[in-house]
């Protein structure tokens, strides 16, 4: 496939922009994502532009250079940083306090939460179906600390509650 902007070197990457809620993928050559503004060929893994871009709080701490490397692979933070990579198994042993806290940092919670099955059986009542979906999202942002929207999910329980 040609790229999309030159049309004269085989496309190597496929860039997809979101302008005004409108997405949009265009393959591009090298030398044209370059100008672009896309980092070609650095090898950098995703982890490690998350772990750099993460900035104050959590981000700062996690294997800060100089900091404790793993007891049995020895894989500190400049490795970590490099590869976005850990050692061994034994890694997330020795580094559970900072890959939580990189984790809650970046989705909310450390552990997977999932999805809940919600039966659409005929016999099933709207409304009960309805606040139990609210009050699960009340957990959920309250464990996040959302507490705006858990405002706001309370005082629909609320409605929900005194309407029944």
């Amino acid at each position: 496939m040609d790229c999309e902007n030159c049309g004269e070197r085989k496309a190597k990457i496929t860039l997809t922009e979101i302008e005004e809620n409108e997405m949009r993928t265009v393959n591009l050559c090298s030398t044209c994502a370059t100008l672009k503004g896309v980092s070609v060929g650095s090898g950098s893994p995703p982890i490690a532009d998350l772990l750099a871009h993460l900035g104050g709080g959590a981000g700062d701490t996690l294997f800060e250079a100089g900091g404790e490397a793993c007891e049995y692979c020895g894989t500190g933070a400049a490795e970590f940083r490099k590869s976005g990579r850990l050692g061994c198994p034994q890694c997330y042993v020795q580094f559970d306090r900072q890959l939580r806290a990189l984790l809650r940092r970046v989705h909310g919670a450390w552990q997977h939460m999932g999805k809940v099955y919600v039966s659409t059986a005929l016999d099933t009542d709207p409304a009960h179906v309805r606040l139990s979906t609210l009050r699960r999202r009340l957990e959920r942002a309250v464990e996040i600390e959302d507490f705006e929207s858990a405002a706001d999910l309370r005082d629909e329980i609320h409605v929900l509650t005194e309407a029944s």
